[in-house]
């Protein structure tokens, strides 16, 4: 008897991987390309493609907690506001350490690193104390951290001078070329770090550490029995997305020139975690994809759509149309949209076959063995 082959294995899943290289050369060639192509259009959207893609960082940094590991993280604009405050304390005049101040700033690439890294500290000491927490206490002890960063800079303006802001701050010095006004050489920094980005949580989701996140997301203590340390893995998730929210808030410092508290709220945090569920949890393309269809809700249509009202406000003669802000109703917009997802389609637009089948594995299973595995559990409860 012949036996069977798994030549069709091969076929099948090496067109897919075929597919996603094809996808991800076509994409890096795109972004490479974009202010090229935006500068032929005319489109004037380079300055709106530079805070898509530095949140489009963040998604990732917060996939790898919430997507990977399955620790729901409502306060990630904390070390969004760490990595921006250590880049300032570290390049700026308004520094509050003293040979700083004097006119000793730090290299931008290497207080890059340094604030990344102390966002990182600052992401175990928050993990430190939530290792028993799961769930709803998680998010609530992580939406506190949140919450208390921003008033702890607010309430401490001889350190961080408070609502005033701190300004400037350094720039990046690379030979040729000249970071200030045009947000050219910003993009090509941010896509550079965001590619670097993409590298690192790809490899890491199919690493050792990547399936015990994986192991404990499904069931911490099954994973605990197989051997697998929560302490350290779930550390690790929480330091490895604070210094991607850290490397995001050094560049968006800089960038701007002046950071505030009000800069940080809380509507950060979920304006990030929208981008994942939107694009497909622990899918690294989709949470892209995901970044790329909210930031360009958020940056572009809402421009557009406020330019049409304004439009025919101006047209009918109407105050209020005229003077409408669209885009002070995204939060109500977002959170519609976030509804509408997780009714239609929780998995996300986009979502990686793990996850796709762990939400839709009654539909798999079909109503009478669901059914079934109920009233086994049931019994087995009694």
């Amino acid at each position: 008897m012949k036996r069977p082959t798994l030549g069709w294995w091969y076929t099948t899943t090496g067109g897919a991987r075929s597919r996603r290289v094809w996808v991800t050369v076509g994409g890096i060639a795109l972004a490479l390309a974009f202010p090229i192509i935006d500068g032929f259009l005319g489109l004037g959207w380079e300055a709106k493609a530079v805070p898509i893609a530095l949140f489009i960082i963040l998604a990732l940094g917060l996939n790898v907690v919430v997507g990977f590991a399955g620790l729901l993280d409502l306060g990630y604009a904390a070390f969004f506001a760490i990595g921006a405050y250590s880049m300032a304390f570290l390049t700026s005049p308004q520094s509050p350490i003293p040979w700083v101040a004097q006119g000793n700033q730090v290299n931008f690439f290497l207080a890059m690193f340094i604030s990344a890294g102390v966002a990182a500290v600052f992401g175990v000491i928050l993990g430190a104390p939530t290792l028993r927490l799961r769930g709803d206490y998680l998010a609530i002890v992580t939406l506190g951290f949140g919450e208390i960063v921003p008033l702890v800079i607010k309430n401490t303006p001889e350190v961080t001078k408070g609502t005033q802001g701190m300004n400037p701050i350094g720039y990046p010095q690379i030979p040729g070329v000249v970071f200030g006004a045009s947000p050219i050489p910003w993009y090509y920094l941010i896509v550079a770090v965001l590619l670097l980005s993409v590298v690192i949580t790809s490899r890491l989701r199919i690493s050792r550490i990547g399936r015990a996140w994986a192991a404990m997301r499904e069931d911490e203590v099954a994973a605990a029995s197989m051997g697998i340390n929560l302490v350290t893995t779930k550390l690790f998730a929480f330091s490895l997305g604070a210094s991607f929210s850290g490397f995001a808030g050094t560049i968006w410092a800089s960038y701007l020139q002046v950071i505030a508290p009000e800069q940080f709220r809380f509507d950060v945090s979920i304006f990030v975690l929208v981008m994942i569920i939107l694009g497909g949890l622990g899918n690294i393309g989709g949470v892209i994809a995901g970044g790329l269809i909210l930031g360009g809700i958020d940056r572009i249509l809402f421009d557009w759509i406020s330019g049409i009202v304004h439009g025919v406000g101006s047209a009918i003669n109407n105050d209020d149309l005229r003077l409408m802000d669209v885009s002070r109703s995204r939060q109500l917009i977002f959170g519609i949209a976030l509804v509408f997802m997780m009714l239609v389609r929780p998995e996300g637009l986009f979502p990686s076959a793990r996850r796709k089948a762990e939400l839709h594995a009654a539909e798999e299973l079909g109503e009478p063995a669901a059914e079934q595995e109920r009233a086994i559990l049931v019994e087995v409860e009694e």
